[in-house]
């Protein structure tokens, strides 16, 4: 796991000094809410509906024990007791005093934490995996490129004031649990013919008001050359991209107009002139960065585990929880588990400072001290034994973190909605809840099988609802909540956007048209067909005619 270096350090302590100068400013009336914006959103501040909203950064989703700790002390100390995990696999808090932002960054720079390029135009927290370095199907741990692009980007002059803001995500499997094809950026790293080692670059992914899928503009680009070629496509995007029309000035819309074929020759054109320069890393660099992301140290396990056989056998709670929230790992006698942050009934992405506390705790006893985010609004222990997964299912119980609905159909995620959000027409949280308990009973979850359901209260997309296999999207019909049902999204590797079936429905239809398409959905698929196979193999219209006959 990366640690700072003297730089970081003294970056980080001078961003946080330099903003509680601005914001003394703004409390005393010398700088105005609109002259204070600007500063603000470059530290992760947002101005919410009911109060400030405050954005932390967790690089490509990789945390200590230690850092969740210190979130745990700012949810307690500062906010309401609780903070809220994001598809940026960052963390926010939703109730922080202006007057405290200050001590906040202070208390986070302490162990190595800021809110730097979380908003703004700007190139945002990059993502990754959250399986990386311990995924049996991974070409190798994607992170070091992920931190490489971190230090790269962090206060480049010539980026730090995009068209749009910008959102690079890096996977190194052919199963992309990052979502790299509804991205500005998406990278997979993947090994070519030849045995050598580099990435697929895709572009011009994104939701929104005008979703797209990306486009592959280099088929493989040699890994040494990966940041003169994020440059090159920056600074295409930096000069053509559209400043007049805020709707307009993503890179996706560039790229779809200019053609992914276009798009990729001027980015080309301008590699030539710049690579093999000084913008990418020497061997010993790239080096001195794979050192911080050394595997830990592993014991000779195994590969079975009687005392876990026997846990699942005296237990079925336990052994349901095992199926549906763990995971292989590439490592014979360890398992990757995957924290749900979504109990039946809950708020998606809320975790309170006494879970924190809880992860925390596990995490150092059981997983090498690291935790990690996911841009599914949950939380991953890389690295556990099988011989401990009962004490890490037990504890995690005890916290109620517990519930065995990893990717099922109350793992849902979804925007913070009209409860927060200055720019939200809809309520999504109540809408999640109200799913989460019609669809509660676990084991009739298990048996649908995969289901992805995410909700947005606005067209700003920040629930991902395109993507999701069925996909909710809050809109406002004079001065009335509803919501339009949008079906076979996917941000997987085989990643489409889903289609709109039909009108809106009012906030008291939409739980009930989601179980009528579950419904359908079980009695016609065939084998293990998932909800996504089945619509897909049947087409939108039965799933259509099915909801609205019901409505």
């Amino acid at each position: 796991m990366y640690r700072y270096d003297e730089f970081d350090a003294t970056m980080v302590a001078e961003r946080a000094t330099q903003f509680r100068g601005q914001v003394a400013r703004r409390l005393s009336g010398e700088l105005s809410e609109d002259e204070f914006k600007p500063l603000r959103l470059m530290n992760g501040l947002y101005l919410q509906l009911h109060a400030y909203m405050l954005r932390v950064a967790i690089p490509y989703g990789t945390f200590t024990s230690r850092q969740m700790r210190m979130l745990a002390h700012v949810a307690r100390k500062y906010d309401k007791g609780y903070g809220h995990f994001t598809t940026r696999q960052n963390i926010q808090y939703n109730w922080p005093a202006l007057v405290d932002v200050p001590d906040i960054l202070d208390d986070l720079a302490s162990v190595e934490m800021h809110a730097i390029q979380t908003s703004g135009n700007c190139i945002r927290n990059v993502t990754s995996d959250q399986y990386a370095g311990a995924a049996a199907d991974e070409v190798e741990d994607p992170r070091p490129y992920a931190e490489m692009i971190r230090q790269w980007s962090t206060f480049h002059p010539e980026f730090s004031f995009l068209p749009r803001k910008f959102k690079i995500a890096v996977t190194a499997s052919d199963n992309d649990r990052a979502a790299t094809r509804v991205h500005d950026i998406g990278l997979r790293l993947y090994k070519n013919d030849a045995g050598e080692t580099g990435f697929e670059v895709i572009v011009g992914g994104g939701l929104g008001r005008t979703p797209y899928i990306g486009h592959t503009i280099r088929e493989f680009l040699p890994k040494e050359h990966l940041l003169s070629y994020l440059e090159a496509i920056l600074r295409v995007y930096n000069t053509q991209g559209r400043r007049d029309n805020l709707y307009k000035a993503r890179i996706k819309i560039l790229v779809n107009t200019e053609g992914a074929e276009r798009f990729g020759e001027l980015v080309e054109a301008e590699w030539e002139a710049i690579k093999g320069g000084e913008i990418d890393l020497p061997a010993e660099e790239m080096a001195r960065i794979d050192a911080y992301f050394a595997p830990p140290p592993f014991e000779a396990l195994s590969v079975d585990s009687a005392a876990l056989d026997q846990s699942r056998q005296d237990n079925d709670e336990f052994a349901q929880w095992l199926r549906v929230n763990t995971v292989p790992h590439k490592i014979p006698g360890y398992a990757i588990v995957n924290i749900s942050l979504k109990p039946i009934g809950g708020i998606p992405g809320d975790i309170s400072d006494e879970q924190m506390e809880a992860v925390a705790d596990i995490a150092e006893r059981y997983s090498f001290d690291e935790i990690r985010a996911t841009h599914e609004q949950n939380l991953t222990l890389a690295h556990v034994k099988k011989d401990d997964l009962f004490a890490v299912w037990q504890a995690l119980k005890a916290a109620d973190l517990a519930t065995a609905n990893a990717s099922l159909a109350s793992d849902i995620i979804a925007c913070p909605g009209l409860d927060y959000c200055n720019l939200a027409n809809t309520r999504s949280i109540p809408i999640a809840q109200r799913i989460s308990e019609r669809m509660g009973d676990l084991e009739k979850q298990e048996d649908l099988g995969e289901l992805k359901i995410k909700i947005s209260g606005c067209i700003n997309a920040c629930g991902h609802h395109h993507v999701g296999h069925i996909g909710i999207l809050g809109v406002d019909k004079k001065g009335e909540e509803f919501y339009q049902i949008t079906l076979g999204g996917s941000a997987a590797e085989d990643a489409s956007l889903g289609e709109i079936v039909g009108r809106g429905l009012s906030s008291g239809d939409v739980v009930d048209a989601v179980e009528t398409l579950v419904g359908f959905y079980r009695d016609n698929r065939q084998d293990k067909e998932r909800f996504l196979d089945t619509y897909r193999r049947l087409g939108a219209e039965p799933f259509k005619e099915a909801l609205y006959a019901a409505a």
